[in-house]
């Protein structure tokens, strides 16, 4: 096993030991099909915990979209991005007029890889999830026949607060629901406010929170 792998293993087991790590497939099962995860964005530790709740044989042919400013300030936050979880580097602010931030995006999804997504393109601690960038319309549009899985991390901000780069032990789940796509003739701001919607259906009910894995 190389260290890349045994490192992603750990990381996953360390993920669920901390929070559970629970992967709730509430409108699509855990196939290895195609996909595109849209998921909301409160912490640097939302890379790793949809990591762990992946099953296995998805984590290889899912890639995640990392911000290249953060990830790139250390040679090991490279190596963890580009050896571990094989994430795509996106640039946040563009330095060339020129520049197309989703054509690394592209090039993955044609290759036929899976990818994890944040819309709202940084973090945000307050609840709902800001509005969501115009990435994710483009990408559907160019590849229609790629499910878009609308994913909602929950619990994982106050694992990981903004500013903090120690974890704190916090139950947390990863629901994951029906496939939406990209409706002919659909305008960019209602697929974009659709999109959102159907991101923050996936929070758990409060009521059935603390249930037992499995329950679902």
């Amino acid at each position: 096993m190389t260290l890349a792998a045994f490192t992603g293993q750990l990381l996953a087991f360390i993920a669920r030991l901390i929070t559970g790590a629970q992967g709730h497939w509430k409108g699509c099962p855990p196939t290895a099909e195609q996909r595109i995860y849209i998921a909301n964005h409160q912490s640097h530790f939302d890379l790793v915990l949809i990591w762990a709740a992946l099953p296995h044989e998805l984590r290889a042919q899912t890639r995640a979209i990392a911000a290249r400013d953060y990830w790139t300030k250390s040679p090991f936050k490279r190596w963890l991005t580009t050896s571990v979880f094989n994430a795509i580097y996106v640039s946040r602010t563009r330095s060339n007029p020129d520049e197309d931030p989703l054509e690394p995006l592209a090039e993955a999804l044609a290759k036929g890889d899976s990818l994890v997504i944040f819309p709202e393109g940084t973090r945000s601690n307050k609840g709902n999830p800001m509005p969501f960038k115009s990435g994710i319309f483009h990408l559907a549009e160019q590849f229609p026949h790629v499910q878009l899985i609308p994913t909602w991390i929950d619990n994982v901000q106050r694992v990981m607060p903004k500013g903090e780069v120690v974890p704190v032990p916090i139950l947390c789940t990863v629901t994951f629901g029906a496939p939406i796509q990209l409706n002919p003739g659909e305008c960019k701001a209602d697929f974009l406010c659709r999109a959102r919607e159907a991101v923050m259906e996936q929070r758990p009910d409060p009521a059935v929170v603390g249930a037992e894995p499995g329950a679902d």
